[in-house]
């Protein structure tokens, strides 16, 4: 069996002690994935940022709340496992200058400078092993399959999970998987844990050694 790492939940960026860019990610489809992980006998750890859900108890959860946090307790636990499963959100820009005090109302607006965050599953893809494997997920809104595959070369991922901006805090997805010669190994549209159910067993079949 596998010991799979799950990045999960979207990530914040703080503008002020209060204020915080994010996005919309429930979290929903790690905690099925997790849990068709352990269905199958796998160990998990689920690096999440916040969400308002229970993982499963058999799970080990490291909380973190930024990008840069997630990277870190996942570049951290990488090495322990034999595979991950990049499908948090994490947000990808972040305010070159966060204010120590909350920002006040002046009338003429706000603007902000953006900076773009690391990129996890790149920064794991680029470090993995011979022996490990790495699967990503792209949610896109146009060009879907070329920038699915762009994301898993950039990346070093073996497959991609290609899915749009209607899985964002449902309980069904549609999904396609990628393998790296732009083979489509599966297309499904499903609830989430069935979906969840289904990558798992393209993993073991084609990454996951007995």
């Amino acid at each position: 069996m596998a010991h799979v790492l799950i990045t999960s939940g979207p990530t914040r960026q703080f503008i002020d002690p209060v204020r915080y860019l994010t996005n919309a990610s429930s979290g929903y489809m790690g905690a099925c994935l997790a849990n068709a992980c352990l269905t199958q006998g796998h160990k998990v750890t689920i690096v999440s940022g916040p969400v308002h859900l229970d993982y499963p108890a058999a799970a080990t959860v490291v909380p973190v709340i930024t990008t840069n946090e997630m990277l870190q307790a996942a570049t951290t636990l990488f090495a322990e496992v034999d595979g991950v499963i990049g499908v948090a959100a994490p947000c990808d820009y972040s305010p070159e200058i966060v204010s120590d005090t909350k920002l006040q109302k002046t009338g003429d607006g706000l603007t902000l400078h953006l900076r773009e965050t690391p990129d996890v599953i790149a920064t794991l893809g680029s470090r993995k092993r011979k022996d490990q494997w790495v699967v990503g997920f792209a949610l896109e809104t146009d060009d879907q399959r070329f920038r699915a595959l762009r994301k898993l070369e950039t990346k070093c991922c073996d497959l991609i999970v290609l899915n749009g901006p209607t899985a964002m805090n449902s309980s069904t997805n549609a999904i396609e998987i990628l393998d790296a010669s732009g083979e489509v190994l599966l297309q499904q549209h499903d609830t989430k844990q069935n979906i969840a159910n289904a990558i798992l067993e393209t993993i073991q079949n084609t990454l996951i050694q007995d």
